[in-house]
């Protein structure tokens, strides 16, 4: 595996191996089994001859003035050690300054699917990622990507970048990655007091018994989803809900009924100073 710190480093191993099948898959580092799951999806998609290629790059322009851009935890040669273990072929870990000029000021701004739910509490937070996995494209040349599902509105937007902005790259979904009580793998997990970490895996729960009673007729109506979300939810004394939400899995716009379209069914809840989010597929979803 080798380890590229540079564009130019970067540029000349895209070069040398630019007949070969690869499939980037972007991350900002603090690995865990999640990550991992995807650069396992990365392997099988690259095939025995291609190339799996991962970025460790803690990116600014995703966070708010208030997020924790220097609390973010960075465990650098034990990411590369996964990413090894992973079958990853190369990594791209450059600092800030090769990745953005200082008087940088073009932007990609989406202007429909980022406008609510964790857009609306983390207003710019998707304009960043737009920005950042267009570089990204743009400096990797890769034929696949891969990102995971348990962010859903980023997925969906990642899907949109891609439309519309003609990048000929195949997006591949990774399914979310859960300990054993259900709760979403996340880097963030770590900021969870041992109280709070003991309630965390009722968001799943809810989301679970909630896609259930979709599915076995017993709720009608997404206000019926959201009402059985909140009173689960809320039965844990440290959370505080941010969004319910059902929505088109496509356009992430809310559902007035549920008809034959694939819905996702989705949730961002604080516990103490840490935001958690998770989401369940329904009807038809894969």
């Amino acid at each position: 595996m080798v380890v590229l710190k540079t564009r130019e480093e970067l540029r000349r191993w895209v070069k040398l191996n630019q007949n070969r099948e690869r499939v980037l898959v972007p991350t900002m580092g603090a690995l865990h089994r999640g990550h991992t799951s995807l650069f396992d999806e990365g392997v099988k998609a690259a095939g025995g001859e291609g190339d799996v290629l991962a970025t460790i790059f803690v990116n600014p322009t995703q966070f708010g003035p208030n997020e924790d851009f220097d609390a973010y935890p960075r465990h650098f040669e034990e990411d590369l050690e996964k990413c090894e273990n992973h079958g990853v072929t190369a990594v791209f870990a450059p600092s800030s300054a090769e990745m953005y000029e200082e008087n940088a000021s073009i932007s990609v701004t989406e202007s429909s699917l980022s406008k609510h739910l964790c857009g609306a509490s983390r207003p710019g937070h998707f304009d960043g990622v737009c920005l950042v996995v267009s570089k990204l494209f743009l400096l990797t040349q890769p034929d696949a990507a891969v990102f995971g599902e348990k962010d859903f509105q980023q997925l969906a937007i990642i899907r949109r970048l891609v439309r519309d902005l003609n990048f000929p790259i195949k997006i591949i979904s990774g399914k979310t990655v859960r300990e054993k009580d259900g709760l979403a793998l996340s880097s963030r997990n770590a900021y969870l007091s041992d109280k709070d970490r003991a309630e965390a895996p009722v968001i799943h729960a809810a989301l679970k018994a909630a896609a259930n009673s979709i599915g076995d007729g017993s709720l009608t109506s997404p206000e019926e989803v959201i009402t059985q979300l909140s009173t689960q939810i809320n039965r844990a004394s440290g959370a505080e809900i941010d969004y319910l939400a059902v929505v088109d899995a496509d356009t992430l716009e809310a559902v007035a009924s549920f008809g034959q379209n694939p819905i996702r069914i989705l949730a961002a809840v604080h516990f103490g100073k840490t935001r958690l989010i998770d989401n369940i597929g329904v009807i038809g979803a894969d």
